[in-house]
């Protein structure tokens, strides 16, 4: 098997998780095309080094949260910050796609370092350790994260704190 056909399985079997974790990270559709396609375009080129790598999808989602924070200090820089809604679900209430889309403007609204904790530590459910070692920082580093962004988005979103209190409680388990 050469490296593209390699490369085409690996995207076969991760790219719905790579696409949810960059929609995640930037609260769009559109811009979560944009990063997962940078991002695997890089890959592809170092794919025969890559292939032989323990997980490819563990550096795929590193180097998509790298990236999104590369961008997002960018945009920054620029005063340009993207503002589409998420699309609706169908199969989801009205009660709980008020509560989404409430979550992903208080997401929005997170700096880049915190936001990826949150995305990384409860939406992809990563242990405190794996999110450090993403994010090249100390566990610690984390902790503080986790627990300054959970302050954040209570004050950002008061109406959604049963989930806030979850994430709480989820990070005082692992303290």
């Amino acid at each position: 098997m050469d490296h593209n056909d390699s490369f085409r399985e690996f995207m076969a079997a991760h790219q719905q998780s790579l696409m949810r974790t960059a929609y995640l990270l930037t609260g769009d559709a559109y811009l979560a095309e944009d990063l997962l396609q940078s991002v695997l375009v890089k890959m592809l080129g170092r794919w025969p080094k890559l292939a032989h790598v323990a997980s490819p999808q563990a550096y795929a989602r590193k180097a998509l949260v790298n990236q999104y924070i590369s961008w997002r200090r960018r945009l920054a820089r620029m005063a340009e910050l993207p503002t589409a809604e998420p699309p609706e679900r169908s199969h989801s209430s009205e009660e709980s796609t008020i509560a989404r889309l409430a979550m992903q403007k208080a997401l929005a609204r997170l700096p880049p370092r915190q936001r990826a904790v949150i995305v990384l530590r409860y939406y992809e459910d990563l242990t405190e350790h794996e999110t450090a070692k993403l994010l090249n920082c100390s566990i610690g580093t984390v902790k503080s994260q986790a627990h300054d962004a959970i302050a954040r988005l209570r004050a950002l979103a008061p109406d959604l704190a049963p989930r806030f209190a979850e994430m709480e409680y989820l990070e005082g388990a692992h303290r």
